[in-house]
Order: C-alpha cells, then sequence, then structure tokens
C-alpha cells in the first residue's frame, strides 16, 4: 500500500463517486496555467476517466493528461484529445524534423546520433536505442513544445553499455526514498536486466513514479509494470 509520508492523523477513504471523481479531474485540468478546461470534456466511471476535445498544441494534451494523473481515485485514463495547429503556427514536416534535430543536437544529455526520426503529417516517430531512460524521457520532453508537432510514437529502446548486476534491493531502498511512496505493498523481481513491479498503489500517479525510479537502475533493459491501482484501501492524509 502507498501512503502520503505524513504525521497527521489519516482516514480511510472510499472509492470516489463518479461525478466526485470527474469535478476532482475538471478542477486539476482547470488549475493547470496552460489549459483551458472549456476545451477539454471529462467524463469518469469506475475510476476510469475519459478525455475528449480539441487543442492546438501536443504539450496541452500532454499536459491534460497529466493533470488527470495526478488526481487521486484515477485508476486508468483514455484519451481522445485531437491536435489541431493553427495556420499560424503551422510547420512543414521537413521544418519540424530539422527542428528537432537541432534541438537533440544542443542537448548534450543525448547521443542523437543513435537515433532515427520520422515526421508524417505532423506525428514524429522516434527509433532506436538509448543507454538510459533519462535520455529517451529528455528527447520526448524536447519535442513536446515544438511547434507543428501533432504527437509523438516512441520505438526507443533501452541498451545500457553497464554490465554490473542488479541489485534487488537496490531497487527497494530507492523506491523507500520516494517522498510520496511507501513501498510496503510492492514487490520487485529482477530477471538479468528485467524488473518487474507487482503489488498494489493507490494513484495512476504512483504507478508511474514507481515505475521512473526503477529506470533509474544502472545496467537496466527493461521495466514490466504490473502495479494495479487500488484506491478503495488506501489512506492518505485528512
Amino acid at each position: 500500500m502507498y501512503r502520503i509520508k505524513t504525521t497527521i492523523p489519516c482516514k480511510t477513504r472510499m472509492m470516489k463517486k463518479n461525478d466526485e471523481l470527474q469535478k476532482d479531474v475538471q478542477d486539476a485540468i482547470r488549475w493547470e496555467p496552460l489549459l483551458n478546461a472549456a476545451e477539454i470534456g471529462v467524463t469518469a466511471k469506475d475510476g476510469v476517466v475519459s478525455l475528449t476535445g480539441v487543442v492546438d498544441s501536443y504539450a496541452k494534451k500532454l499536459e491534460a493528461e497529466n493533470a488527470a494523473k495526478r488526481v487521486i481515485g484515477v485508476k486508468a485514463l483514455v484519451v481522445h484529445i485531437q491536435v489541431r495547429i493553427p495556420n499560424q503556427w503551422a510547420k512543414t514536416d521537413a521544418e519540424i524534423a530539422n527542428n528537432i534535430l537541432a534541438i537533440l543536437k544542443s542537448n548534450f544529455h543525448v547521443p542523437y546520433q543513435h537515433l532515427k526520426i520520422q515526421v508524417e503529417n505532423g506525428w514524429v516517430t522516434l527509433d532506436g536505442e538509448l543507454p538510459w531512460d533519462y535520455q529517451r524521457e529528455a528527447v520526448k520532453n524536447a519535442i513536446k513544445y515544438l511547434r507543428g508537432v501533432k504527437g509523438v510514437t516512441s520505438n526507443m529502446g533501452i541498451k545500457s553499455d553497464i554490465r554490473n548486476a542488479i541489485e534487488q534491493k537496490d531497487i527497494k531502498n530507492a523506491l523507500s526514498r520516494s517522498l510520496i511512496l511507501d513501498n510496503t505493498h510492492i514487490s520487485v523481481n529482477v530477471s538479468g536486466t528485467t524488473v518487474t513491479l507487482t503489488g498494489t498503489v493507490n494513484s495512476l500517479f504512483q504507478k508511474e513514479e514507481a515505475g521512473r525510479i526503477a529506470w533509474n537502475t544502472p545496467g537496466i533493459s527493461q521495466v514490466n509494470n504490473d502495479l494495479t491501482i487500488n484506491f478503495n484501501f488506501s489512506t492518505i492524509s485528512s
């Protein structure tokens, strides 16, 4: 079970009603300065939240997704948000590809020579292998704010140069250091360079955070994040 670490007395909270969860996600989206809540529709049913609407940038689409993921009670997210680029921001596929190459070349964290970039109708596809997951995330973060980008498909894999044995206890210790996670109800299995996480967390955000921490393990090539989300049993600060 994951708890917010606090000395404040806690109380048990049951699953939110559909309308409560819908309002919480709407409020979370409204709270983000990049977003216009009127552009994004929200529905919720049994912890599954659906987002619809039209936005004028790929960054806004991602921001809406992330805002929803951070809401307690969201177990899964379905996204049908379309990106329609205004004419004044439109770029050709060649311009987008050149801009991506330029920004990646300027980022010393990313060995861009290992990547293959394809752009079709504003949609970017990334292929190749990188030594670290943080480099893969850096590539996606660099692209999301570029004008003309409508979406990104990442086929980037991880091939580490480190050959040290991966220790299960090191990953458990890393999870336990997280401010927002309690690893009491998470299990870690290591097989070669693959790490598998199983157990239960109380939010989609916490599941992704656990996966992010596991990906920081030196020598890792794959993380199977099989954590399930169960808000019914969770306890959080009142």
